[in-house]
């Protein structure tokens, strides 16, 4: 999976929290996601303190991730 393929999944705009990358339609951070996760927090967790993402676009970054992960192995 590539960048191009979270299109309408994640995106970054100057003029939305100053670029940081956020979820379509949303003004959360991928970050937040990252945090969640790492923290130990399960992706049901997050879905819940972030209701405006959607299971569907966290899942995908989540895919996205693992995908990249192998692809440097």
């Amino acid at each position: 999976m590539k960048s191009e393929d979270l299109k309408g999944i994640v995106h970054s705009d100057p003029e939305i929290m100053g670029g940081t990358p956020v979820f379509v339609g949303t003004r959360v951070p991928l970050q937040n996601l990252i945090d969640y996760l790492e923290g130990g927090e399960s992706i049901e967790d997050f879905l819940e303190a972030f209701p405006t993402v959607k299971r569907e676009q966290a899942i995908a970054v989540i895919e996205a991730g693992k995908l990249k992960m192998l692809e440097t192995v």
